[in-house]
């Protein structure tokens, strides 16, 4: 962890769903520079609320020390209490304004979408080939290893010599 005590809670749902597909959700918490924290797979019927309880719950017992969380306005409701209560979380919900019609970048939740992004980069992640949900959470967890070992194996930029 970056030593943040912030988090980001959202789900991705594959845009391509019909009654006799497999549908599922992926419910992920990130930090505030987008490395996953903590991450559920379930069934796209499953209420976004009701997923969001285990997942807190793990954020909360992985991380301890984090404090605030943000969140799609899919999460909103009882949650929110819940998860004061319950886990210790303040839970901010990032709303999209009602008169919004086009894209705009909201204020936080970007930093998921990028990580969503990073994760579909890989062919395994991309669609939902797996089984079981713990599979697919493995090649999540996998294309993010990924992704921050590259960032660790960065050769640092070496300093050009200045031209006396």
């Amino acid at each position: 962890m970056t030593g943040s005590d912030l988090a980001q809670v959202m789900h991705v749902m594959d845009g391509n769903l019909r009654a006799q597909d497999n549908g599922t959700k992926r419910h992920i918490a990130v930090d505030a520079l987008g490395l996953l924290l903590t991450l559920l797979v379930t069934a796209a019927s499953v209420q976004d609320r009701d997923a969001a309880r285990p997942l807190l719950w793990n954020l909360r017992r992985a991380f301890p020390s984090i404090k605030l969380t943000w969140a799609d306005g899919g999460y909103a409701g009882k949650l929110i209490p819940w998860a004061k209560t319950r886990v210790k979380l303040t839970l901010q919900i990032v709303k999209r304004p009602d008169d919004l019609h086009t894209f705009k970048v909201l204020p936080r939740r970007w930093v998921v979408e990028r990580t969503l992004s990073w994760i579909t980069r890989h062919r395994r992640t991309v669609r939902d080939y797996e089984r079981l949900p713990a599979h697919h959470e493995t090649y999540v967890y996998w294309s993010m290893i990924i992704v921050m070992t590259r960032r660790l194996a960065r050769q640092p930029a070496t300093a050009q010599p200045q031209a006396a």
